[in-house]
């Protein structure tokens, strides 16, 4: 088991506890290329508009509420790079990581 580990603010931690938001969003930014791709940048294609980016293998998801003790964990489906949901907290009109969850473990 392979966890990525991510601190969410009140308003996306209750979204995702209740099952109304099914996915969680990450900036294309260097940071984040280096800790789904391994790599600086976004380097490959995206011939339908998505490609799955999880080439760490991450498996699940550990979600903290801010920087407290309270988390719930999800499986990953799947780590893409696309458009998210501006409704669920993605920006409108740039291309940013999404966290497809599956079914929660705890």
């Amino acid at each position: 088991m392979k966890i990525l580990h991510l601190h969410l603010k009140k308003e996306w931690y209750n979204m995702i506890y209740s099952g109304e938001k099914p996915e969680e969003y990450r900036e294309d930014k260097k940071y984040w290329c280096k800790i789904f791709l391994n790599t600086d940048y976004v380097l490959f294609s995206y011939r339908n508009g998505y490609q799955s980016c999880n080439v760490k293998n991450y498996t699940h998801v550990l979600f903290y509420y801010g920087y407290t003790k309270k988390t719930m964990m999800f499986e990953i489906v799947d780590i893409l790079y696309g458009f998210g949901n501006p409704k669920w907290g993605a920006p409108e009109k740039e291309k940013v990581f999404i966290i497809e969850l599956g079914k929660r473990i705890e």
